[in-house]
């Protein structure tokens, strides 16, 4: 089966992804006729060298992505992981030399088509007398034994193109631009691991790997690595790879050791998360420094992908002062990272979190008997939540996820837990403060979230009394702070109705010689008849909701109540539409004079 893909077509998804590429950057210009992007500013490099580079499509942002000063002057496209035509190939060189450009180098990766083709190009215009050099460029570190064909060129081919593109950029010339690059490429290495395969469009996955295997050292076309292993942490896999990259027994190796100064690159191959690449770099630092080399420079991002495919590759690239001036220079190319120009190795990574600040004296604070009682409630409150932990899982199955009880059973423990450290604070606003802490730390979700800002805001007004007046103002001002940040409302059928039905009681605190335990006993009660179940509310209409667009909705969810007949078949819905139609139909004459904005209309009570 084919895997599919948002393309207009299979034959030209290639020119499609490259039009979209310059229609939204005005520093490229397509070249007509052929699927080729230069620099728009061409006529700006006469007596400069110019780059030229390419391959096939599916690597994107590479090639095209890295057109811009300081970088590529121009990029060949093939179809999807084919190499680009000999036709365009000429035709890019002449367009640059026509420009006054003093010579091209063509940055090929080592693959046999492309060699071919870039090759030819490159005879063929030598042959018209245009000078033309070729690097081509091989950094797979995968086999331990070199190939006939060499080292397949990967993602380290963008650090050439950078060096490459800083040389042109600063005048120097075309022989030595191309032996110095030279150079730099016999330095670097990359390997790839991935966790699937990917698919060309129009066709199959190009392998398959078994749910537990990840494969490691393939290349950027889904060929074969050089082995499959077992599926390990993102710590344990590049330890691996790094390992498998400086072994001195592989041919490919990179000579990295202790004291060596190096830029990495750590290359989504496409199809992998953010937080995964930024797992697998912090993974690739750690190592690398605990090998004692110095990061000079690293690099994150997707430089050379193989379309969807979910994995990553490595480049080092051992580099020296004025090799890194190089990688620093300026480039206006769209797809090279902003990097800092500074060491990754000895930098400060993290600052100090800020003191908690110093607990003032609290007046409110009372004595060793409140403070032992307030232990009393808190343990027999923790005992009552264990005990009806699966209680509350029960009955939240049935309309959420389950684990009501489990979430309060966490609270409950934590704040045992807490108990046992020592006393309680004295002080009521202190002692709310800690416990709304704890929550928020300890029983997670959003119920956390919602008694952390409700004791949070509770504890404010009992700061500076502790009346009766005071607790009732407590609760108004914890029940605020619930629906300010939790956008929920009395009647919404949340965790609020039973604590707003217990704060209307609690109201009667702030009345002269309001009882104690009277108040709180009533407002227990009517907390324990609010969570009793009832029937859902049909009548709702929101604050300037037209009454057309309220009795819709109250009708509709009546019908819903009714019971489906027992014909009832693909006509009952529809059905039950039309006689919503046919009821607003008759009481648009009331609506429009707007005679009922907050009941039900007594004609429609069914």
């Amino acid at each position: 089966m084919t895997s599919k893909k948002l393309v207009n077509t299979v034959a030209g998804c290639a020119d499609d992804a490259l039009a979209g590429l310059v229609a939204c950057n005005p520093n490229l210009h397509l070249l007509r006729g052929h699927r080729v992007a230069l620099r728009s500013d061409l006529d700006s490099l006469k007596g400069r060298v110019a780059l030229l580079s390419g391959g096939g499509s599916g690597h994107e942002p590479a090639h095209a992505g890295f057109v811009g000063k300081g970088m590529l002057t121009g990029v060949i496209a093939g179809a999807v992981f084919t190499s680009p035509a000999v036709g365009s190939i000429l035709a890019a060189i002449r367009a640059v030399a026509q420009a006054g450009t003093v010579g091209t180098l063509l940055i090929v990766k080592n693959y046999t088509g492309d060699r071919l083709n870039f090759g030819l190009a490159r005879e063929q215009a030598r042959a018209e007398g245009i000078p033309v050099e070729m690097v081509v460029i091989g950094d797979d570190s995968a086999f331990t034994v070199l190939k006939k064909a060499g080292r397949r060129g990967l993602c380290g081919t963008v650090l050439i193109h950078k060096v490459a593109g800083a040389l042109a950029e600063a005048g120097v010339g075309l022989e030595e631009i191309t032996n110095r690059v030279s150079v730099v490429a016999k330095a670097m290495g990359t390997l790839g691991v991935s966790l699937s395969s990917c698919s060309v469009p129009g066709s199959r996955p190009t392998f398959e790997l078994s749910p537990d295997e990840v494969e490691l050292g393939l290349g950027i076309h889904g060929e074969a690595g050089v082995r499959r292993i077992k599926m390990a942490s993102a710590d344990e896999i590049v330890t691996l790879m790094l390992d498998h990259m400086t072994n001195s027994s592989n041919v490919s190796h990179v000579p990295v050791q202790s004291g060596s100064s190096v830029v990495l690159m750590v290359n989504n191959l496409g199809g992998l998360s953010f937080l995964e690449l930024g797992i697998m770099a912090d993974a690739a630092v750690r190592s690398l420094e605990g090998r004692g080399v110095k990061i000079a420079r690293a690099l994150v991002g997707t430089f050379m992908s193989a379309l969807e495919m979910p994995g990553i590759s490595l480049t080092l690239l051992l580099v020296d002062e004025p090799l890194l001036k190089l990688i620093d220079a300026e480039t206006t190319a769209s797809a090279w990272p902003n990097v800092a120009k500074v060491s990754v190795t000895g930098r400060k990574r993290s600052r100090a979190a800020p003191a908690e600040p110093l607990e003032v004296p609290d007046s409110t604070a009372t004595g060793g008997l409140a403070s032992g009682q307030t232990v009393l409630v808190l343990e027999r409150v923790c005992a009552t939540l264990l005990g009806l932990e699966e209680h509350l899982n029960a009955l939240d199955r049935a309309a959420g996820d389950g684990d009501c009880g489990t979430t309060h059973s966490r609270a409950a423990r934590a704040i045992q837990g807490w108990l046992k450290e020592g006393p309680p604070p004295a002080s009521p606003a202190q002692l709310l403060s800690k416990l709304s802490l704890l929550l928020l730390e300890k029983m997670g979700g959003s119920s956390g979230a919602l008694y952390g800002l409700f004791l949070t805001a509770a504890a404010q007004p009992l700061k500076a009394k502790t009346d009766l007046p005071a607790w009732s103002a407590a609760m108004d001002a914890g029940l605020e702070a619930m629906q300010k940040y939790g956008k929920a409302a009395p009647g919404d059928r949340t965790m609020l109705d039973s604590l707003w039905a217990a704060g209307q009681e609690l109201q009667a605190w702030k009345s002269p010689r309001a009882n104690l335990f009277h108040v709180l006993t009533k407002a227990v009660q009517v907390r324990v008849r609010r969570l009793r179940p009832r029937p859902p509310r049909l009548w709702k209409r929101e604050p300037g909701e037209p009454v057309t667009s309220a009795l819709r909705g109250w009708i509709s969810r009546t019908l819903g109540q009714w019971p489906r007949p027992p014909f009832s078949g693909p006509s009952w819905r529809p059905c039950s539409t039309r006689v919503c139609e046919r009821l607003l139909g008759l009481c648009a004459p009331l609506t429009a004079a707007q005679r009922w904005p907050l009941a039900v209309p007594p004609v429609f009570q069914l």
